[in-house]
């Protein structure tokens, strides 16, 4: 299957899920990323990917007016619900591709893109979107799980993520990200990094993941070979307590006020 078709499925069907998402919700990286939003209160943001809506929420107080994205139609109307609960009235909703923005050149002042980007086909087509609709001296803030730098062992971490949620493309290695970023004509300003402790049976229920899921995505943390053990950090395998790290990259980049792009 076509992997946003796969994606726009997945999403669809566990939508609800990352409403309550302990990693989506918030934490350390979203106060960064928020953090770095600084004061704009005249600011127009783009949220590429919104999911549930989070980061539109944690934003929305800080600027003018948001615009949330997704390309799963489920996964909109779950964001649209979930902040008209919380009553954030500076948020409007448009069904969009990363990939390709329905948006005019230079219209935003920022772009935010958390948690979103492992399932784009071509990451590097979404930032040179993102270049495209930023305004000269605009700010993207992107967020994402990377992978690590070994080949071998990010194959093996890419194909745990795909067991769990086969909508999962890739994560980027940072180095990748960097050299993706530079090549949309980006400045990239700062990198914050992350790790975030996931617990398996949580994580992989998100997913709508069975008994056999859970059992697989054990086996494969505990067969890991050693470069992949290093890098995911699982633990209490043997138990319902089972858990590993995910390592994420919040990076921040700028287009520049004269030149490329």
């Amino acid at each position: 299957m076509d992997a946003k078709k796969l994606t726009q499925q997945r999403f669809g069907k566990y939508a609800e899920g990352y409403v309550t998402s302990p990693s989506h919700a918030g934490g350390s990286d979203l106060e960064r990323l928020v953090e770095l939003v600084g004061g704009a209160s005249s600011c127009e943001v783009l949220d590429v990917a919104t999911g549930a809506g989070h980061t539109a929420r944690a934003v929305a107080p800080h600027v003018r007016h948001v615009v949330a994205t997704d390309l799963t139609p489920a996964m909109l109307s779950t964001a649209r619900d979930f902040l008209t609960r919380h009553e954030v009235p500076n948020v409007s909703f448009a069904l969009a591709d990363a990939e390709d923005l329905p948006f005019a050149d230079g219209r935003f002042d920022l772009v935010t893109c958390r948690i979103a980007a492992h399932h784009f086909p071509h990451p590097e087509r979404f930032l040179s979107e993102a270049a495209r609709v930023l305004r000269p001296g605009g700010l993207l803030l992107l967020q994402d799980q990377v992978g690590p730098p070994d080949s071998a062992t990010a194959l093996y971490v890419n194909a745990f993520e795909r067991r769990r949620d086969p909508s999962h493309v890739r994560a980027l290695s940072e180095a990748e990200w960097v050299e993706a970023l530079m090549t949309a004509g980006l400045e990239l300003e700062t990198i914050d990094r992350f790790e975030k402790q996931m617990a398996l049976d949580q994580w992989a229920g998100r997913q709508g993941g069975t008994s056999k899921d859970l059992s697989d995505l054990q086996a494969l943390l505990t067969q890991a070979p050693k470069l992949a053990r290093e890098w995911m950090r699982p633990g209490d395998l043997e138990n319902s307590e089972a858990e590993f790290v995910i390592h994420h990259c919040l990076f921040s980049a700028r287009r520049p006020t004269a030149g490329r792009p």
